[in-house]
């Protein structure tokens, strides 16, 4: 199916009513596969009603935010394919939807075609200055153009799971009264898909941050983050793995080396999560009869040494540590 037929009579067919329960707006349907599913959804956008093209500067119009896509993360070189397609065509042969927008700045607005926007755009700013932007105008309303987008994302790969579900989550809210099971029915999603793709919006930054890129995060990984992240203590653990492992990644970068799969981040992430804290033992150091400091034993980390200022020489200090450094180095061997 060309991508052409993405656009719909069908789109304009208002939702169903919210203050039904789904057993009262329908007759229970027969257990349909995914794949059945599937060409529903596609099946309903293919009834096609062919518009004529416009021609719009990207400057013409606004981007709207109910897509999936982060307009924000769309480098160069995310977008370079596109970019060399647009310009040996001399603009997107696949036209971009828009609607017309009420009492705004912008006569209209995006709602499909976020990238083939931002490649004309960085063209524009790039010696490709009458390059516009082929566009069909459609009458949509949110949940419509939220359902259109969809569609046409599901076919994209470079939309990370993580977008996918963010987009997810505010469309519950927003269209469908926080009811799952209702976006699941609309845009012919199984329900448990759906919910492993909003729970990715459960996994905070600072877990997020251990990838070398969102793309990175898989909807698959979050089954496996999800569980000792509400536990509280695993949590820790695992927001502690995730630092060490995005300074890695900070580091491999400025060398230009490989970065850190998504799969090891992963197995690394969990490992934290498995690896039992050793129990701290603390005791006071003495030197000449005076305290000087603490010595913390952790069976996991080995020792730390805390040092009080003092008026003792540095070889009294270090005569007082051999021993302790000593005994350590015995029960690491021991442990072994």
């Amino acid at each position: 199916m060309s991508r052409r037929s993405l656009i719909s009579e069908a789109l304009a067919a208002p939702a169903p009513d919210p203050a039904l329960e789904p057993s009262e707006s329908a007759a229970p349907a027969p257990t349909k596969n995914f794949t059945a599913r599937r060409l529903e959804g596609f099946t309903e956008a293919a009834r096609m009603v062919k518009r004529p093209t416009i021609r719009l500067k990207p400057s013409e119009c606004s981007i709207w935010p109910g897509n999936a896509r982060d307009y924000a993360l769309l480098t160069e070189d995310r977008v370079r394919s596109l970019i060399d397609s647009i310009q040996a065509e001399n603009g997107n042969r696949i036209p971009v939807v828009v609607r017309r927008t009420k009492n705004a700045d912008l006569e209209y607005e995006l709602v499909i075609g976020t990238r083939r926007h931002w490649a004309i755009s960085w063209l524009n700013a790039n010696h490709y200055p009458d390059i516009e932007l082929v566009a069909i105008i459609e009458d949509l309303d949110d949940e419509a153009a939220f359902r259109l987008a969809d569609i046409e994302n599901r076919e994209r790969e470079d939309i990370s799971d993580l977008e996918r579900g963010a987009n997810y989550k505010a469309a519950v809210e927003t269209y469908y009264d926080g009811v799952q099971a209702r976006l699941a029915d609309r845009v012919k999603l199984s329900k448990s898909m759906l919910s492993r793709y909003i729970g990715l919006t459960e996994i905070p930054q600072s877990i997020v941050s251990a990838f070398n890129s969102p793309m990175d995060l898989q909807v698959s990984y979050g089954d496996k983050l999800l569980p000792p992240l509400r536990t509280p203590a695993l949590r820790e653990r695992m927001e502690a793995a995730a630092k060490d492992i995005a300074a890695e990644q900070s580091f491999r970068q400025s060398g230009d080396e490989e970065p850190i799969s998504g799969t090891e981040v992963v197995a690394r992430l969990i490992k934290a999560t498995a690896t039992r804290p050793g129990r701290v033992q603390k005791a006071a150091i003495e030197a000449r009869g005076t305290i000087i400091g603490q010595v913390d034993r952790d069976r996991a980390r080995g020792l730390t040494i805390t040092i009080n200022p003092t008026e003792l020489s540095a070889d009294d200090i270090l005569a007082a540590l051999r021993p302790l450094i000593e005994k350590a180095k015995i029960l690491k061997r021991s442990a072994h």
